[in-house]
């Protein structure tokens, strides 16, 4: 198990080798552990409603996750009020892990609270269902799913 300052090391690292408009990015395992260790953390999915409900969840510990929608369903429009809801949420201080199906919208996510003043705001990579495969599925070559993180299904 990592300590929470080598967490936030290899986080910052990404942010450096990269040139991320964030904190940085955490894997899906360097994000568990991320938020046993940290109890302020909250896990940030920003997927659609219909994806919670159809594909299903990350289990995180009480307070620790927080769904607010980056884009609307239905329509993908994108949601206008999602920097309010996140200010009405959780401080801007709060070490934030945001949280797609792939990896987008997370990025996208994170970018746009750290431009409004969330320093602490973290991409989650690979994303809930990952990568699809040469078969076009997902949940089978990466994200939180494949690496064998606690979920809740649809």
């Amino acid at each position: 198990m990592s300590t929470l300052e080598q967490l936030y090391t290899q986080a910052s690292q990404r942010r450096t080798g990269n040139p991320l408009p964030y904190a940085g990015a955490m894997s899906p395992a360097e994000a568990f552990e991320f938020m046993q260790l940290e109890r302020h953390a909250r896990l940030i999915d920003v997927r659609t409603r219909a994806e919670l409900d159809w594909v299903g969840r990350p289990v995180t510990d009480d307070g620790q996750y927080l769904h607010l929608e980056w884009l609307r369903y239905p329509g993908g429009v994108l949601n206008a009020e999602f920097i309010e809801q996140l200010r009405a949420a959780v401080p801007l201080d709060a070490p934030l892990l945001f949280l797609c199906r792939s990896a987008a919208r997370s990025k996208l996510a994170a970018t746009a609270a750290s431009a409004a003043g969330f320093s602490r705001a973290f991409d989650l990579l690979e994303g809930f269902e990952g990568d699809k495969d040469s078969q076009g599925h997902r949940k089978t070559v990466s994200g939180w799913c494949f690496r064998g993180l606690p979920w809740i299904g649809a």
